[in-house]
């Protein structure tokens, strides 16, 4: 990509973020999308590959969709009540056609088709961006307009994410499906509890976007997109290789690694709601996800050569790891202990 058009779609995608986020007014908020949407495309697009081009129209598609249902919906309640402000969302349908616009912006299921195919048409640096950045603002939104929304619908959407998360991966041989399967995963648990606990949700995603960018980071490196290149990454980087096991275990939510604690906050908010059926089905539910995820940290570590594949021996790499990656596995792994200090804040 030019470095120009490089630059103008990195600033549009920050200054995008930052309207949505920093919005009070629901025209600003969905100025912020639109801005965020029109950068990422190009991004998508940029190999010029078929699959490409059409991740890019069907990404574009759904997120126009679901641009119009906010403005749709903000207008609804502004009619009725006379107030264009992001927390004063409080007329019926309104409420659920926002619910229905947050879902398909961000692949909650019954709207999660999307998502794994956009996901595979792009690059791994864009599939990192889609994965992580562009789902701060709709969640965003879903944070201000929280105390608003529909329980018993969110409840019923995040029960039906983590299911179809954990049981459409099990099958899959692409990492970036596997990869977009645990986000559809994850944001089940996000927006089962973003009602009774908002900031929780936000810890959640803060936590599942750092594990997100460490595995992008290191399969970046490790040039891996498929688990059968993957099984002979171990030769070129094992000391990646063996970090990225427990990257992959933490985004599990397997104690004592980071990605245990939202797990664990989350199960102790939904029983303290009296929701305990709620939290065991979604608890159950995790381990379709702990499935691929051991088989993904099995093919990364110990499937060492010789074995079963076509592919060639690699070459070690003998440039040392960044810092950027060494600091994010880091964290991705060792933020446990660290959770009083964290609790304090939310």
């Amino acid at each position: 990509m030019n470095p120009h058009a490089k630059l103008i779609t990195s600033l549009s995608l920050l200054l995008g973020t930052t309207i949505t986020i920093s919005s009070n007014h629901w025209m600003m908020a969905w100025t912020g999308l639109e801005i965020n949407t029109l950068a990422i495309i190009p991004m998508i697009s940029k190999s010029h590959h078929p699959r490409a081009i059409e991740a890019a129209i069907k990404y574009f598609l759904v997120q126009a969709a679901a641009s119009t249902l906010v403005l749709f919906s903000s207008t609804i309640n502004a009619w009725h009540t006379g107030q264009w402000d992001l927390t004063q969302l409080t007329h019926p349908t309104s409420c659920l056609l926002l619910t229905t616009a947050i879902a398909m912006k961000l692949g909650l299921v019954p709207f999660h088709f999307w998502f794994p195919e956009v996901l595979q048409g792009s690059s791994l640096t864009t599939a990192l961006l889609l994965s992580t950045m562009m789902k701060f603002p709709p969640i965003t939104i879903l944070f201000m307009t929280s105390h608003s929304l529909n329980p018993t619908l969110l409840t019923a959407m995040a029960i039906a994410s983590a299911a179809l998360g954990g049981w459409m991966g099990l099958n899959q041989t692409q990492i970036r499906k596997i990869l977009a399967f645990s986000s559809i995963s994850h944001l089940g648990w996000m927006s089962i509890i973003i009602i009774y606990n908002p900031k929780l949700t936000l810890l959640t995603f803060y936590l599942y976007s750092l594990m997100t960018i460490t595995v992008f980071l290191t399969l970046n490196t490790t040039k891996t997109v498929k688990l059968s290149t993957m099984m002979t990454s171990w030769t070129k980087t094992p000391m990646l290789n063996a970090t990225l096991m427990l990257t992959l275990l933490s985004l599990a939510g397997l104690p004592p690694l980071t990605g245990f604690l939202p797990k664990w906050l989350i199960i102790q908010e939904l029983t303290k709601q009296e929701m305990t059926t709620a939290a065991t089905i979604i608890t159950m539910l995790s381990l379709l996800g702990l499935f691929f995820y051991l088989r993904l940290a099995y093919y990364s570590t110990i499937t060492l050569p010789p074995n079963s594949t076509n592919h060639m021996k690699q070459w070690h790499i003998n440039k040392p790891t960044s810092a950027p990656i060494a600091i994010v596995t880091s964290l991705s792994a060792l933020l446990l202990p660290l959770s009083p200090m964290i609790l304090t804040t939310i």
